[in-house]
């Protein structure tokens, strides 16, 4: 079992790392095995299952992100203004 701060730090660390945008729930899977890593045999052969995308819960990528969220229209030229392309 881990709690949701372990959860998330997983999340944070799926994206940081392997630029893996999960739901924040299946992180729960890579949290266990932090928690667990101690106790793995060396050379084992783990998978751990991601489900879902991140943006089923925009508001904790939102909540968790490092840097800063900015909010725009879905119109393209919208977009691209906003990430300073043209």
């Amino acid at each position: 079992m881990v709690n949701d701060e372990k959860i998330v730090e997983a999340y944070k660390l799926l994206a940081e790392l392997e630029g893996v945008f999960c739901e924040p729930a299946s992180a729960a899977s890579v949290a266990g095995l932090i928690k667990l890593k101690d106790t793995i045999k060396p050379k084992s052969r783990i998978v751990c299952i991601l489900t879902g995308n991140g943006l089923k819960d925009p508001d904790c990528a939102i909540k968790n992100a490092v840097s800063q969220v900015q909010k725009t229209s879905a119109d393209i030229k919208d977009i691209v203004k906003l990430m300073k392309l043209v």
